[in-house]
């Protein structure tokens, strides 16, 4: 893990889509907290690298198997120096 994801969170939407393609959280988690940002252009990944810097937000997208597409948003450092948390969603859950 290249960073801390804080309190790990997942929208009930998110949770089914996940179950309905064999698939779990950490499949996802993963990825993120190891700087792979997924389906993201060059700028975006480009600000999660600076966020990793900076204490910012920092979103991965992903797809399942079944191409459906997932987002994990990580909270931007709080004024105690800690990421508070991590959550999974749909992007019409956001």
């Amino acid at each position: 893990m290249k960073f801390k994801l804080g309190q790990v969170v997942a929208t009930p939407g998110c949770l089914q889509v996940l179950k309905e393609a064999g698939q779990t959280p950490a499949d996802f988690l993963e990825r993120h907290a190891s700087n792979d940002w997924g389906d993201l252009d060059d700028a975006d990944k480009r600000e999660n690298d600076l966020a990793l810097e900076s204490g910012g937000r920092i979103f991965s997208a992903y797809h399942t198997t079944t191409k459906t597409k997932i987002w994990v948003i990580t909270e931007a450092v709080g004024p105690d120096g800690q990421r508070a948390s991590t959550c999974l969603l749909l992007p019409d859950e956001y």
